[in-house]
């Protein structure tokens, strides 16, 4: 359906076929373009702190698996204080995210086929002196860099945005320093080649070279989420 964009006096905008056939008066138009954006909003999934259209995952671009295990990373949650020292495998409700996988495989009646996924953890140390807005924009610039790319599932960071987005990431979380000025950040990727991918672009290269500048310690750690046939068992590994 094109847009007749031509204004008449005293018309309103009109709808038409290609054909030019069947208009639509604005009520109807109205009425239209919000189903239009309602069918798109149900495939766009939030999956950082970042909400606006760019940030956001569309579901379309997965296939089933990284589609489910996309959604289920919507309910992760950080189970303690010591989440910038503490080990991975214990920060964060695992268990419930793989019954989510479970639930949705079983929703869409899917068989699912089991897959790894590349984890990243970036531990980090900030100094007084940094600025955590500086951080902020950095932080997004590469999130919606990191989107664009492709394959990239969660972003976990607690509270204070800092540079996982900016070295490699489906799902996105990060921290709040703790009193040291220890945080860590996380990025779930459909894979350790989307990832590379995602970290190649001027808003990650930005992000790179400031953090020896705004960080006094940080390390990347690699790990492999393992979802088994119909989810029937799931680990956590060093990615080797």
């Amino acid at each position: 359906m094109a847009i007749q964009h031509q204004v008449l006096q005293g018309a309103v905008p009109v709808f038409t076929t290609p054909v030019g056939k069947a208009t639509v008066t604005d009520s109807t138009q109205g009425v239209l373009i919000s189903k239009a954006l309602r069918d798109e909003a149900k495939d766009l999934l939030i999956i950082s702190p970042y909400t606006e259209r760019e940030h956001l995952l569309d579901l379309k671009s997965l296939d089933m698996e990284n589609a489910i295990l996309a959604q289920a990373l919507s309910h992760l949650k950080c189970l303690r204080p010591d989440y910038a020292t503490a080990p991975y495998i214990d920060i964060f409700n695992w268990g419930e995210i793989i019954e989510q996988v479970k639930r949705l495989a079983q929703q869409e009646e899917h068989s699912w086929k089991g897959r790894s996924f590349f984890v990243v953890a970036f531990r980090s140390q900030i100094p007084p002196t940094t600025v955590y807005e500086d951080l902020g924009t950095l932080d997004k610039a590469a999130h919606a860099e990191a989107i664009s790319s492709g394959g990239f599932l969660k972003y976990v960071s607690l509270r204070v945005a800092n540079a996982c987005n900016a070295l490699t990431k489906i799902r996105y979380w990060f921290g709040s320093p703790d009193k040291d000025g220890k945080n860590l950040a996380t990025c779930v990727w459909r894979s350790q080649e989307d990832a590379r991918k995602g970290g190649i672009g001027p808003a990650h290269r930005r992000a790179a070279t400031a953090a020896r500048d705004l960080y006094s310690h940080w390390k990347i750690d690699r790990h492999r989420l393992i979802i088994h046939d119909n989810v029937e068992s799931w680990e956590i590994t060093d990615w080797a």
